[in-house]
């Protein structure tokens, strides 16, 4: 696979920059210190890195903090004659880590973005030392049917009121508003790459429920789910347990989007975990740092 870096570009503590693959530009923000055990952060479908914002400072005091737009979201490409397979995604996720130096991390993906992290660790069981997945459905059974508004074709592109009936069982936090930011995010999409990433995860869960996956990799695994998810049943947290060793932390009051409903309580059983099983990079461990 052919890639090609872009100028990075500093933003505030943040160094940014694009990844030119073989098959769409790939937006990357890195935060924290560069020799601190990396965390690779992925988002969940109609989203991007800008939904981990609120996280990213609790975060990087003991941690390099990388974050990925997938394709067809945020600020990486959109093509529409690729594919937004769940396994493709991760592919791409582990074609970036690897040109970015990093041999090892802890994953952590939100909502869809747990199914990619489950990928990359299926593909590159090398590369990945522990998994953290929030809000994750483990299974479609687990799928909480939705009463919100569906946003129509000829709707597209969407108003921000349209997108906030779309994304409302999103979240259960009361008086709970949507950043401006990540409602332009959705906007800024296509309605295929929209579609095709959603009809992506349907079909990898369809094929083996995440538990299953997981539980024959034998990597460390942390599941926080917002008790009062509307989009997956909470209590399918549970089924996580199959895989030997996991911890399942359930968050009272919160629902599918904890990491924006709540940063603090979502770092809290985040860093505890990665201080057990984060690995420091290979430079650190080759000199006994």
């Amino acid at each position: 696979m052919t890639i090609r870096d872009g100028e990075p570009q500093v933003n505030g503590d943040a160094e940014t920059s694009t990844l030119t693959l073989d098959d769409g530009d790939i937006h990357v923000s890195q935060d924290g210190p560069r020799d601190a055990p990396a965390l690779l952060l992925i988002h969940g479908s109609a989203s991007s890195i800008r939904s981990w914002d609120q996280l990213v400072p609790l975060l990087t005091g003991s941690h390099h903090v990388i974050r990925i737009d997938l394709l067809g979201h945020g600020r990486s490409a959109r093509p529409a004659d690729r594919s937004y397979a769940t396994p493709d995604q991760a592919r791409r996720v582990g074609a970036a880590l690897d040109r970015l130096g990093v041999e090892q991390a802890t994953v952590v993906g939100h909502s869809s973005g747990g199914a990619v992290a489950t990928a990359l660790a299926e593909q590159r069981p090398d590369l990945v030392t522990a998994l953290v997945l929030i809000n994750a459905g483990p299974s479609l059974g687990a799928f909480i049917p939705s009463e919100s508004a569906a946003i129509a074709p000829t709707q597209w592109p969407p108003t921000d009121e349209q997108i906030r009936q779309f994304a409302s069982t999103g979240f259960s936090r009361a008086g709970y508003q949507v950043p401006q930011e990540l409602l332009d995010e959705v906007r800024a999409m296509t309605l295929h790459t929209l579609t095709a990433t959603m009809q992506g995860t349907s079909a990898y869960l369809a094929q083996q429920p995440l538990p299953d996956r997981l539980a024959v990799l034998g990597k460390p695994l942390l599941v926080i789910f917002g008790e009062d998810d509307r989009r997956w049943r909470s209590a399918s947290a549970a089924d996580y347990r199959i895989v030997p060793g996991a911890e399942v932390e359930l968050l009272p009051g919160l629902g599918h989007s904890p990491i924006l409903e709540d940063p603090p309580r979502t770092a809290a059983p985040l860093l505890a975990f990665t201080t057990i099983h984060a690995a420091a990079p290979a430079e650190r461990r080759t000199h006994g740092g």
